[in-house]
Protein backbone atom coordinates (compact mmCIF):
# COMPACT_ATOMS: atom_id res chain seq x y z
CA UNK A 1 0.00 0.00 0.00
CA UNK A 2 1.55 3.51 -0.95
CA UNK A 3 0.35 5.92 1.61
CA UNK A 4 2.73 7.67 3.45
CA UNK A 5 2.16 9.25 6.80
CA UNK A 6 3.95 12.45 8.23
CA UNK A 7 5.66 11.83 11.59
CA UNK A 8 2.72 14.75 12.86
CA UNK A 9 0.15 12.52 11.78
CA UNK A 10 1.86 9.72 13.41
CA UNK A 11 1.82 11.61 16.39
CA UNK A 12 -1.64 12.34 16.38
CA UNK A 13 -2.42 8.70 15.32
CA UNK A 14 -0.82 7.60 18.72
CA UNK A 15 -1.97 10.09 21.11
CA UNK A 16 -5.71 9.89 20.19
CA UNK A 17 -5.38 6.41 20.14
CA UNK A 18 -3.90 6.89 23.78
CA UNK A 19 -6.54 9.07 24.56
CA UNK A 20 -9.28 7.41 23.89
CA UNK A 21 -8.09 4.07 25.40
CA UNK A 22 -7.71 1.78 22.16
CA UNK A 23 -6.22 -1.22 22.19
CA UNK A 24 -4.23 -1.13 19.26
CA UNK A 25 -2.90 -4.72 19.33
CA UNK A 26 -6.54 -5.88 18.61
CA UNK A 27 -7.81 -2.06 16.97
CA UNK A 28 -6.74 -0.67 12.89
CA UNK A 29 -6.96 2.52 11.51
CA UNK A 30 -9.69 1.81 9.01
CA UNK A 31 -9.29 4.50 6.24
CA UNK A 32 -12.46 4.67 3.86
CA UNK A 33 -13.77 7.10 0.90
CA UNK A 34 -17.59 7.36 1.32
CA UNK A 35 -19.45 9.91 -0.94
CA UNK A 36 -19.90 13.43 0.49
CA UNK A 37 -18.75 17.21 0.61
CA UNK A 38 -18.68 19.68 -2.59
CA UNK A 39 -16.73 18.04 -4.17
CA UNK A 40 -18.73 13.96 -4.13
CA UNK A 41 -15.87 12.10 -2.25
CA UNK A 42 -14.31 12.68 1.31
CA UNK A 43 -12.14 10.51 3.74
CA UNK A 44 -13.47 9.18 6.92
CA UNK A 45 -10.89 7.85 9.52
CA UNK A 46 -11.80 5.69 12.64
CA UNK A 47 -11.42 2.32 14.74
CA UNK A 48 -12.07 -1.08 13.41
CA UNK A 49 -11.33 -4.37 15.04
CA UNK A 50 -12.30 -6.36 11.89
CA UNK A 51 -10.10 -7.03 9.05
CA UNK A 52 -12.14 -8.42 6.18
CA UNK A 53 -10.19 -10.62 3.39
CA UNK A 54 -9.98 -8.30 1.11
CA UNK A 55 -8.78 -5.41 2.87
CA UNK A 56 -5.59 -3.88 2.06
CA UNK A 57 -3.61 -3.82 5.07
CA UNK A 58 -0.37 -1.87 6.12
CA UNK A 59 1.30 -2.65 8.92
CA UNK A 60 3.00 0.80 10.72
CA UNK A 61 5.42 0.30 13.91
CA UNK A 62 2.78 0.55 16.29
CA UNK A 63 -0.69 -0.08 14.24
CA UNK A 64 -2.14 -1.11 11.45
CA UNK A 65 -3.97 0.49 8.84
CA UNK A 66 -6.64 -0.97 6.87
CA UNK A 67 -9.09 0.03 3.46
CA UNK A 68 -11.15 -1.88 1.69
CA UNK A 69 -10.07 -2.23 -2.14
CA UNK A 70 -12.53 0.96 -3.33
CA UNK A 71 -10.97 3.39 -0.71
CA UNK A 72 -7.06 2.13 -1.44
CA UNK A 73 -8.02 2.95 -5.29
CA UNK A 74 -8.55 5.96 -4.32
CA UNK A 75 -6.41 7.00 -1.28
CA UNK A 76 -3.05 4.93 -2.80
CA UNK A 77 -0.01 7.18 -3.28
CA UNK A 78 -1.83 9.86 -0.79
CA UNK A 79 0.19 11.42 2.10
CA UNK A 80 -1.70 11.77 5.60
CA UNK A 81 -0.62 14.50 7.41
CA UNK A 82 -2.39 16.53 10.79
CA UNK A 83 -2.09 20.16 10.91
CA UNK A 84 -3.73 22.98 13.55
CA UNK A 85 -3.19 26.20 11.49
CA UNK A 86 -5.12 28.36 9.48
CA UNK A 87 -6.33 25.96 7.11
CA UNK A 88 -7.90 24.09 10.09
CA UNK A 89 -7.22 21.54 12.54
CA UNK A 90 -7.03 17.60 11.55
CA UNK A 91 -6.08 15.16 9.74
CA UNK A 92 -5.64 15.91 5.66
CA UNK A 93 -4.48 13.84 2.40
CA UNK A 94 -2.36 14.99 0.11
CA UNK A 95 -3.91 13.36 -2.86
CA UNK A 96 -1.87 13.12 -6.12
CA UNK A 97 -4.93 11.48 -8.24
CA UNK A 98 -7.71 14.58 -6.69
CA UNK A 99 -8.38 16.93 -9.55
CA UNK A 100 -10.24 18.81 -7.72
CA UNK A 101 -10.38 20.09 -4.06
CA UNK A 102 -13.16 21.54 -1.90
CA UNK A 103 -11.79 25.01 -0.54
CA UNK A 104 -12.63 23.52 3.08
CA UNK A 105 -10.21 20.49 2.01
CA UNK A 106 -12.68 17.92 3.34
CA UNK A 107 -13.41 16.83 0.29
CA UNK A 108 -11.71 15.72 -3.43
CA UNK A 109 -13.01 14.66 -6.79
CA UNK A 110 -11.75 12.41 -9.75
Amino acid sequence: MELQITTKALEKILETADQESVDLENTCLRIAVVPGGCSGLTYDLGWDTTVQETDFVKQMENFRIVMDKRSFVYVNGSELDFTDGLEGRGFHFMNPQAIRNCACGESFGL
